[in-house]
């Protein structure tokens, strides 16, 4: 018979400490936990999918009249607003409404110019330590391809622009964090930009939260996939070239093989 081993008076406090301490972390990990995102109907799902120009058009005035005052775009050229249906003309007439900096003057002081469709977007500080000087530290990330760079993709920029909401009884917030129950640890630095009604849209239709999120993710959607409805359409036509080709060969094979039994 083995002798009982028996332990300091101190060691089963202890244990018990550590035992409830594991026991709390599951419970603090799922106060803080992000509730499941819910897709969306989205008009360039799947491989048939394409942009809605006129959500895309829209979302194009939300970012220009409220994201583009903290978030750059330094991947997109106003040229690009072609492939969401914006003509020449279009595009030289919204480039030109927006100054962007121009050559030195005689003296050597800054000028600004109208933009030209050959230029990126504008971005609202000139360099990321501005940016942070401006958003009390935190740095507003680069919309270009921001859609490919968030798990869940549009659907999480949607979750997210409409997530805002007063915390949680007893959550503290640490200070200058808003509540966002899509973010993760629900603290987020960004200010709730949409509210609904923040634009005035040019087509009539009415400017809801849900209406300005869905726009503004469609538009980001196409800025980090400017290529898609080109990729989706060469794709099909790959499909319907491969389909028919694999009819010409089995025809060919009977052909050939109609005298062999």
């Amino acid at each position: 018979m083995r002798p009982a081993i028996l332990l300091p008076a101190f060691v089963l406090p202890a244990f018990v400490l550590i035992g409830a301490a594991l026991l709390a972390v599951p419970a603090r990990a799922q106060e803080s936990e992000t509730p499941p995102l819910v897709h969306q109907h989205w008009s360039f799902d799947g491989v048939f999918g394409t942009f809605d120009n006129a959500a895309a058009q829209r979302g194009l005035q939300v970012y220009q009249q409220v994201c583009s005052a903290c978030h750059s775009m330094k991947q997109m050229y106003y040229r690009n607003l072609a492939g969401i249906g914006l003509n020449e003309d279009q595009i030289k007439a919204f480039a030109a409404a927006i100054l962007v900096p121009g050559p030195a003057d005689e003296s050597g002081q800054p000028t600004q110019r109208p933009a030209l469709p050959s230029d990126h977007f504008k971005s609202p500080f000139p360099n990321d330590e501005a940016a942070r000087a401006a958003n009390g530290g935190a740095l507003p990330p680069d919309q270009s391809v921001l859609e490919k760079a968030r798990e869940g993709g549009p659907d999480y920029i949607y979750a997210l622009l409409n997530g805002y909401s007063d915390p949680p009884a007893g959550m503290k917030m640490q200070q200058g964090m808003n509540y966002n129950r899509y973010f993760p640890g629900n603290q987020i630095a960004m200010p709730q930009p949409l509210h609904g009604n923040d634009v005035t849209y040019v087509d009539g239709t009415p400017s809801s939260l849900e209406q300005e999120a869905h726009d503004v993710t469609t538009f980001l959607a196409f800025a980090a996939n400017p290529e898609l409805n080109e990729r989706h359409a060469t794709g099909v036509k790959a499909v319907l070239f491969l389909v028919f080709l694999t009819g010409i060969t089995y025809a060919l094979k009977r052909k050939i093989w109609a005298d062999v039994h």
